[in-house]
């Protein structure tokens, strides 16, 4: 078990968590949730004993273990993948050392005999003769094939590196795992087996992560930063979504109500409190508006974007016919005689390890780039809207939010209209004031996809939209995809998106397409699909 008690800490005279008093016990697995900026980080850093509170203590049961996925990739640089995985369990590297150097000696005295004796009870108390086997299958688990494992880790990609760290949080069964953002550059299979994981692991889990399938998949409980404080709720995160909104809905009723009466009450005493005939109503009357206990709901630091596309026309008959297009970018060949017809009524997801390939193809469509070969034709009726991957290019000016937004907005409108769509973005008052070249990349999504709502388009084209985003604005988004009438093409990690909103799954692969009608989590599981992805030679799902 893992205990805070009274935990305090303040950025100045922000407070991120005052008096968190909170257990975490083995058997479950916590996923700590909270909006940007709560401290979701900085709490995990604090149990892991990587940062001190301003107050309080962490307690953490005699004798346990904690592992905490660390994110520097440059940390293990000079040790091999294997090596860096066993890294994992310092204690059990360093008798792996001592027996090394124990048995590399010439002459074996006495007292050598009998630290050896100790040195391999202990050993094999903490399983050390399986540590190399343990290591291997979870390398091979999170992606990391055989031929990589005795290369140094500064020889790995990002990607690669980030799944080593993994496997060097998950070594050795743990007692205590904290997590955070595991999924990360991980592939659909890879995640898949660390649910599978998480899912048989005994002791106890604390994940922060912005995936809310992850999150739904792996989670016994949900703890929610929110108002300083940390509150720990039974279920997964879709079940805590739900009912915080119905909780945060009913409270927002019983204050309309108690408000409606104190107006009463107040109008009642007003008219009669002169009233002879009516004094005594009117005196009983206040003393009931002094008793009225209006609940005043606080400011949570939880705050969804309002996001709505609306087509400004619906679509004809003729959609999208892409024919035979083919494009290399620096001699890489990304797409070769692609073809595509898209109709009514279609949200297409194109998912898969072969991103640079979909950014190529929805450059194309939306404009922005050229085929080397083959054609393409939008129907008349069409008018689309994109959103790149790579958005730095629209942010490179000092203008303010205001200013920038209003390149967008009908010539008709002016200031407030700007300052209005800005506020339904989570900019008000003087964020609308900030200047573009400062805007976080969270806030240049939201800063882009007012930009789309404003469009009027019947054709969105979003490339990786929930990148940088927390957990409110991906679920506000997800709510304004699945409300969209028209036609949507785009790529995402998010899982439950690409679920909820998409009734066409394409992947692009190194020897062709796969192309199917049907929900993503029948995608995955269809055997016919899986033989096409093989046949297409596809090394890992995406």
């Amino acid at each position: 078990m893992i205990h805070a008690s009274n935990i305090a800490l303040a950025y100045g005279k922000r407070v991120i968590f005052k008096d968190v008093n909170i257990k975490f016990t083995p058997g479950n697995c916590y996923g700590l949730i909270g909006a940007n900026g709560a401290g979701k980080s900085t709490f995990l850093k604090i149990l892991a004993g990587m940062r001190e509170p301003d107050k309080g203590e962490i307690f953490v049961g005699s004798g346990l273990r904690i592992a905490y996925l660390n994110q520097d990739q440059f940390a293990f640089d000079d040790q091999t993948v294997a090596r860096t995985v066993l890294m994992g369990h310092p204690r059990l590297c360093e008798l792996m050392a001592e027996r090394e150097a124990l048995y590399a000696k010439s002459e074996f005295t006495e007292a050598d005999g009998i630290r050896s004796g100790d040195l391999e009870a202990e050993f094999a108390e903490m399983n050390g003769y399986e540590a190399e086997s343990e290591a291997a299958v979870l390398l091979s688990g999170l992606g990391i094939h055989e031929e990589l494992r005795e290369r140094k880790m500064k020889e790995l990609d990002g990607g690669d590196k980030v799944r080593v760290l993994l496997a060097q949080a998950l070594f050795g069964n743990p007692d205590i795992l904290l997590l955070d953002e595991p999924t990360n550059n991980l592939d659909v299979r890879s995640i898949a087996w660390l649910e599978g994981f998480l899912e048989r692991f005994a002791n106890t889990v604390i994940i922060v992560s912005h995936d809310r399938h992850f999150l739904n998949q792996v989670c016994t409980h949900m703890a929610d930063i929110d108002f300083g404080r940390i509150q720990i709720y039974v279920g997964n995160y879709d079940f805590w979504y739900q009912a915080s909104q119905l909780a945060q809905q009913q409270r927002q009723d019983a204050n309309k109500k108690a408000e409606a009466k104190a107006k009463d009450l107040k109008e009642f005493i007003q008219r009669f409190s002169s009233n002879a005939s009516k004094a005594r109503q009117a005196t009983a009357r206040k003393k009931l508006l002094d008793k009225l206990e209006l609940d005043d709901l606080p400011a949570s630091s939880r705050k969804y974007p309002f996001i709505l596309f609306k087509p400004g026309r619906p679509c004809g008959d003729v959609i999208l016919e892409v024919d035979g297009i083919d494009k290399s970018i620096e001699g890489v060949q990304l797409l070769h005689n692609f073809t595509l017809t898209v109709n009514r009524g279609e949200k297409i997801a194109f998912v898969g390890t072969g991103a640079p390939a979909i950014t190529a193809l929805f450059q194309i469509l939306a404009g922005k780039d050229a085929p080397d070969a083959g054609t393409l034709r939008w129907g008349q009726t069409m008018s689309t809207a994109y959103f790149p991957k790579e958005n730095s290019a629209f942010f490179t000016s000092d203008l303010t939010l205001v200013d920038w937004l209003r390149q967008y907005t009908p010539v008709t409108e002016g200031e407030s209209f700007a300052r209005g769509f800005l506020g339904k973005m989570l900019f008000s008052g003087d964020e609308a004031l900030k200047k573009t070249s400062v805007l976080s990349g969270g806030e240049r999504v939201r800063c882009l996809l007012a930009k789309m709502m404003l469009s009027d388009a019947n054709a969105l084209i979003l490339d990786e939209p929930t990148n940088h985003l927390d957990l409110e604005s991906i679920t506000a988004l997800n709510q304004g995809l699945q409300n969209f009438s028209e036609i949507i093409l785009f790529s995402s990690h998010d899982h439950t998106l690409v679920q909820t909103v998409a009734n066409r799954i394409i992947e692009i692969l190194p020897g062709g397409i796969v192309d199917k009608m049907m929900p993503y989590d029948d995608y995955l599981a269809d055997p016919e699909v899986q033989a096409q992805r093989e046949a297409f030679g596809a090394l890992r799902q995406g």
